[in-house]
Parts: structure tokens; C-alpha cells; sequence
């Protein structure tokens, strides 16, 4: 899942890392639909990106429901954009780097912060984590939305360099489903209302994301 949405989301400026974001109205909304959404699905685990606005949707994800354990995990979070942080998406469009991003993004290591690569292998390092510790469970993350991009880049077996192709939105529900090597993408971008998964079965962007 991605967290909900957040007033940088909404007025477009590349958050990243920076403390204090949290979810504006609409996210917390948000963040309460998905806890309905998923209501009916024995979860054994919630993980997520320890920054602010993925601990809400956590939280909304997780209202009402005392027998889930809660992780948070550090390779989840955002992607360190460094000198970027805090910038309007518009003006970081006119930068020379910004074309690279949409075309090459696993070539790119933001200015004073990450690479999108290093990103991307740890993001998908963790999944490979969780997935491995709950093999026959349903884990929730909550994340960000380039780092989701990388995952779901990875699960559908193609390169980074096309992850421009996936939206992810604030809000969202993305479901993979692994079976030892193997990944199975059965949804990505869902926003709508109801999820019938079997209880117990196992502005420009930077990236599309925007944190």
C-alpha cells in the first residue's frame, strides 16, 4: 500500500525524507478505507517505512485490530533525494537530470542523496525478507511510491528502467503473491472498495511517487 495522501502530495513538492509529513484529510480518509478494504483478510504481519505519513496508514490500516503486530523496517522508506527534498516537482522538471529519471532511472543518484538502484535492492531485499518469514501469510506494507514502484518493477520481472510505465497513487493497494522464486503481480494501483481476496489465502513526478 501506499500511504494516503499528504499536503506535499497535493501541492506537489517532492517530500522525500523530510520529518513531519503526515497525512492531510484525504490521506487520513484514505488510510481508514484501506483498514475496511482489508478488514476481512487475516493479516499475520503490518510493515512499514518508518516515516511519518506510512505510520498513519498503518495505524488506519490497523484500527480496530489488536492481534496484528506492527514492524517498522528502514530499507521501506523513502528514497533519500537529497538537495531535491522539499522542491516543487514543477521546478525539479527543468533540471538535467529529470529526463534521466524517466528514461534511465537506474543511472541516477540524486544530488547529496541515493541512487534509485540502491533503493530499489533494498526495498526489494526486505520484501524478499518478509515474504520468506511469512511464506504461506499475508503480509501489508506500507511504503512509498517509487519504492513500490521498484517492487512491483522486480515482481514483474522487468528492469528499472521501466518502472515509469507503473502508477501507484496515494491510497492505493498493489498485491503480489510469491511463491518461492516466483512472483504473481494480481493487482496494482487498485483504489476501488471492495477486495475479494480469500480470508487466510496465502503533477510531474520524480518516479511517479512523490513520497
Amino acid at each position: 500500500m501506499r500511504h494516503g495522501r499528504t499536503s506535499a502530495n497535493a501541492t506537489g513538492i517532492l517530500a522525500g525524507r523530510t520529518p513531519g509529513v503526515s497525512l492531510d484529510a484525504v490521506g487520513r480518509r484514505q488510510a481508514r478505507t484501506l483498514g475496511t478494504r482489508l478488514r476481512d483478510v487475516t493479516l499475520d504481519a503490518v510493515v512499514h517505512s518508518p516515516l511519518e505519513r506510512c505510520v498513519q496508514t498503518a495505524e488506519g490500516v490497523l484500527a480496530n485490530r489488536h492481534d496484528v503486530e506492527r514492524h517498522p523496517d528502514e530499507r521501506l522508506s523513502e528514497c533519500d533525494y537529497g538537495d531535491w527534498t522539499g522542491r516543487s516537482l514543477a521546478e525539479l522538471a527543468k533540471e538535467p537530470l529529470w529526463p534521466v529519471i524517466q528514461t534511465a532511472p537506474s543511472s541516477v543518484t540524486f544530488p547529496g542523496g541515493e541512487s534509485m538502484l540502491a533503493m530499489a535492492q533494498r526495498a526489494t531485499g526486505a520484501i524478499a525478507d518478509w515474504a520468506a518469514k511469512h511464506p504461506e501469510g499475508v503480509v501489508a506494507v506500507v511504503s512509498h511510491g517509487d519504492v513500490i514502484k521498484a517492487i512491483l518493477s522486480d515482481a514483474l520481472g522487468q528492469p528499472l528502467d521501466q518502472f515509469q510505465r507503473i502508477v501507484v497513487g496515494p491510497g492505493s493497494l498493489s498485491v503480489v503473491k510469491y511463491h518461492g522464486d516466483r512472483a504473481m503481480v494480481l493487482r496494482m494501483n487498485d483504489t476501488g472498495r471492495s477486495l475479494p481476496v480469500r480470508t487466510g489465502d496465502g503533477r510531474p513526478t520524480v518516479g511517479g511517487g512523490t513520497g
